[in-house]
């Protein structure tokens, strides 16, 4: 008999399930492994290169937060993780999934290990490994260290248990991130405290260890710091407390003291995994079989990773311009996707996490008015405004309507870098794919039957926002441009097929 899953969508408002009943289903690995066979590519692979794989990362973090701690076992390879690699270089403490950040990444070493400055990578097994939702621990085979890892939003807290005989030594390899930093710097600030930068990642850390010195060690390659602790034999593990900051040193330091200052590791795990643990239990399923709700459980929480927080506690952040801008009125989020499978992901967003969402709206907003009055999109489509208008018609009014329709206006409007071919798609209704043939499927030209679709549908939403406001001249025009997915479908065929300029 046909085991059937059934979900259950509740209100935020509602209690969460037992703590811990629904984040032991998820296995933040899922995703890790790099695709190689035909059937799991769609096909054949002939090149001795990595394909693609899930690009995600295992390590801990919390919903949409700003700190991502997790293995990196290969730079420049999406989110830093593939399972299939047997080493362990660091662990980061930023990663998307998209070759880029996996900053300040950190290794506990051991003279006994015979770490050098070009060659300290741990080898590690996944028997030895576990990777929840705010949780990651792995043992290191190199160092016979087991590291253990936890977050808040704006910080990553290190345990890392040494064998009592070994010395603790800590390699921060400030030169490597999945881009090239140019500006970096660790130094030594106090009895316990070390704080440095990459690029324009600031990170303040303090340990329960005093530090005796902080020093470059250089091998045939870059340079790497190690950090070096008195007393630092016995049982007692090595903690350290990182606190991140996109805006400043001194932000750094404020997120750590806010958020991490007086806890211990044992209560930032557990309030980690509460905080996915009530937000995953907006969503309950019945029936179904285990693999299946490990499945659902462990996809839907990818579903809360990006955007992610860039303000600082004190309300501060980098704008668009490189400024530091202070308003504690809302949380500032990274720039969403919009395009892809984002434009599903922000409306889970704003059911699952509405206080999330109209903070990624504001800072959409604000992001917008400082980029020539132009919501910002993403490829082909302009689903910024499909995003806002479906929020506000959804019920949640905790954002200026206002300044965002006159952003939504101007992409859906004026010729600009809001919409690439807006011009034609306007005069003629529709958007002329090249006269050509033998395109190869890597090239998408104009991508013109995507862009009529999507900007009639974009229309539609931004006609949906001007009815709300009573600005009827727009709305009629929005509507009508509405239909322009008519042009592209062919009757002979019932598909939407490109159009080349002379029909």
């Amino acid at each position: 008999m046909k085991r059937i899953l059934v979900i259950s969508f509740l209100s935020c408002l509602m209690l969460p399930a037992l703590a811990g009943s629904i984040t032991d289903r998820v296995d933040t690995r899922l995703g890790t492994t790099t695709l190689w066979t035909p059937e799991d590519l769609g096909f054949t692979h002939i090149r001795d290169k990595r394909p693609w794989g899930g690009e995600t990362f295992p390590g801990a973090t919390t919903p949409n937060g700003m700190v991502q701690l997790t293995p990196v076992t290969k730079y420049g390879s999406g989110g830093g993780y593939q399972y299939e690699d047997s080493n362990i270089y660091g662990f980061a403490h930023t990663a998307m999934g998209h070759w880029n950040l996996l900053n300040v990444p950190m290794l506990p070493v051991t003279k006994t290990g015979f770490y050098r400055a070009d060659s300290y990578a741990s080898h590690y097994s996944h028997e030895r490994e576990t990777a929840r939702p705010g949780y990651y621990q792995v043992f290191l085979g190199r160092y016979q260290v087991d590291a253990e890892l936890t977050v808040t939003p704006r910080c990553g807290f290190h345990r890392y248990t040494f064998r009592p005989e070994d010395e603790k030594l800590l390699l921060i390899d400030i030169t490597r991130a999945n881009g090239r930093p140019r500006r970096r710097e660790v130094t030594k600030v106090g009895q316990c405290a070390f704080q440095g930068r990459q690029d324009g990642v600031y990170f303040y850390a303090t340990t329960n260890y005093d530090i005796d010195e902080v020093r470059e060690e250089r091998g045939f390659g870059d340079p790497v710091s190690v950090v070096t602790f008195k007393n630092s034999k016995g049982s007692t593990p090595l903690e350290v407390k990182v606190g991140l900051s996109f805006t400043s040193q001194e932000n750094a330091r404020l997120n750590l003291e806010a958020e991490l200052a007086s806890k211990s590791f044992e209560q930032v795990r557990r309030e980690a995994d509460g905080q996915w643990e009530t937000l995953l239990g907006h969503v309950r399923v019945e029936g179904g079989t285990e693999q299946q709700k490990h499945m659902l459980y462990s996809t839907l929480y990818r579903a809360f990773l990006w955007p992610s927080l860039r303000s600082d506690v004190n309300g501060e952040y980098r704008d668009e311009h490189g400024q530091t801008v202070c308003d504690t009125s809302f949380q500032y989020y990274t720039n969403p996707a919009f395009w892809d499978e984002a434009r599903n992901q922000l409306t889970l967003l704003s059911l699952l996490n509405p206080q999330v969402a109209t903070d990624v709206i504001k800072s959409t907003i604000e992001r917008g008015e400082k980029q020539g009055g132009f919501m910002p999109t993403y490829f082909h489509g302009d689903h910024a405004s499909t995003f806002i208008s479906g929020v506000w018609l959804r019920g949640l009014h905790t954002f200026d309507l206002q300044r965002a329709y006159q952003l939504m206006l101007k992409n859906a409007t004026v010729p600009g870098r809001a919409r690439p071919f807006l011009e034609e798609y306007m005069r003629q209704g529709w958007i002329a794919e090249k006269d050509t043939f033998n395109v190869p499927t890597w090239n998408e030209y104009k991508a013109a039957v995507t862009k009529t679709l999507e900007y009639a549908y974009d229309d539609y939403a931004v006609a949906l926002v001007a009815h709300e406001l009573k600005d009827k001249k727009n709305e009629k025009l929005l509507m009508e441009r509405a239909k322009n997915y008519h042009n592209v479908y062919d009757p002979e065929t019932g598909f939407m097929r490109g159009r080349i300029a002379d029909g």
